[in-house]
């Protein structure tokens, strides 16, 4: 039974949303005993919005949620246990989310346009004012976007507006489906010159996405521990979360320890996250990622840094290795889909020359847990270490790490 709103421990009163045969989900309609970690939540907004789902509890308690869930995937669907649990890593509870998705509608009958996440269960937007998990100077935008929407002529073909924040600058991206008038790049102009914004317009897919206004613009990230600092354009993959993206690419470097001259694939790359940081220690990094234009990204951004790695174009989910093999070490960032063909593309216990050593970022712990499973009962690898990282607070989302050794 899951009972939306409700903590462990608490006796509750609740309404049935679905019935299946084997688990029912419900909504809480009332609190007979709560829990010691409940909260009051700190959004207005918090119940309707579906940007978080777990203000009411605290930190500790959202993070030992997801912990056991990390635990409970990995024993029920890859049917291993890690030999040891990692620290939880933290960061910042609020105002941590750098890149963020905002629908925008003009509705009439709610008094104009809307912007902001979607609300839960439902394709509405949710007539917010203020967001507590988006940067200040972010949500403090909300109310004069919702002002600018109004005002523009294509404002009922205006359905998104997509942030993306940096250590340099905040971008806003406007998606359009019908052509700018020219009183609305006038508009569009002064709301970036007034609230200190870059203006990004996108008029199809994200690689249409162009810089406004200013003419020129780009963003950058900075990870300290290691000199490295990262372009990229607010359509790019990037994580959410830059304070704890920080922590966690320390940790992986650690347990991936590379030492100079060690041979080193870094797949589902991106534009250098983990492969410079590896190639700062003196790895000879090769990073394959199935973008193109990340690819690009990543050459460029290695060039910037004076670092020399090897970035290639690859289809992940169709993977071919061997003419670059061997790799004495690896590290897997996959999207939710997991890394199924590469894990099972690897050399097996037969031939177990390489890799000695994988460190696997998820962002999902069921296809995390299936492709252990593989690791462990099919390619001869333990798992030494897993762990979870609180890359979104408030909500489900669980983010997590591992190492596996041969």
């Amino acid at each position: 039974m899951f009972v939306e709103g409700a903590l462990p421990g608490e006796e509750v009163a609740f309404q049935v949303l679905k019935k299946k045969a084997s688990f029912e989900i419900g909504r809480l309609t009332a609190i007979a005993k709560g829990a010691g970690s409940r909260q009051a939540p700190r959004c207005p907004h918090f119940g309707v919005c579906g940007g978080c789902s777990l203000q009411h509890t605290d930190a500790r308690t959202q993070m030992a949620a997801k912990q056991r869930w990390l635990e409970e995937n990995l024993v029920r669907i890859g049917k291993v246990a890690p030999e040891v649990m990692l620290p939880i890593v933290y960061g910042e509870d609020w105002n941590y989310r750098r890149r963020a998705r905002l629908g925008a509608r003009f509705v009439d009958k709610k008094g104009g346009a809307l912007v902001g996440f979607r609300e839960k269960r439902s394709s509405y937007i949710t007539d917010m004012r203020e967001c507590h998990v988006l940067p200040l100077e972010i949500s403090r935008l909300i109310p004069p976007l919702r002002q600018l929407v109004e005002g523009l002529a294509i404002r009922a073909r205006l359905p998104q507006v997509e942030v993306a924040v940096g250590d340099n600058a905040a971008v806003l991206v406007f998606r359009h489906l019908d052509a700018l008038t020219p009183a609305d790049e006038f508009r569009l102009k002064e709301f970036s010159k007034a609230h200190g914004v870059q203006v990004w317009l996108q008029s199809g897919g994200p690689e249409t996405a162009r810089p406004f206004e200013p003419a020129q613009s780009e963003l950058f990230y900075d990870l300290p521990e290691f000199g490295v600092r990262l372009a990229f354009g607010p359509t790019d993959f990037t994580q959410v979360n830059h304070g704890v993206n920080r922590i966690l690419v320390g940790r992986a470097v650690r347990l991936l320890d590379p030492q100079p001259g060690e041979r080193i694939a870094d797949l589902f790359c991106g534009l250098g996250n983990f492969s410079l940081p590896l190639a700062r220690r003196g790895a000879h990094v090769v990073g394959f990622e199935g973008s193109a234009a990340l690819v690009e990204r990543a050459r460029r951004n290695a060039a910037a840094n004076g670092l020399v790695v090897q970035f290639e174009v690859m289809d992940l989910f169709k993977p071919n290795l061997t003419p670059f093999a061997p790799f004495a070490k690896m590290l897997v960032d996959p999207p939710r889909e997991g890394a199924i063909e590469i894990v099972k593309a690897l050399p097996g216990p037969e031939n177990a020359s390489w890799p000695r050593r994988i460190v696997y970022v998820s962002c999902d712990p069921a296809t995390l847990a299936r492709d252990a499973g593989v690791l462990v009962h099919a390619k001869g690898f333990r798992l030494a270490a897993a762990g979870v990282v609180n890359m979104f607070p408030h909500t489900a989302h669980v983010e997590s790490i591992a190492l596996f050794e041969r």
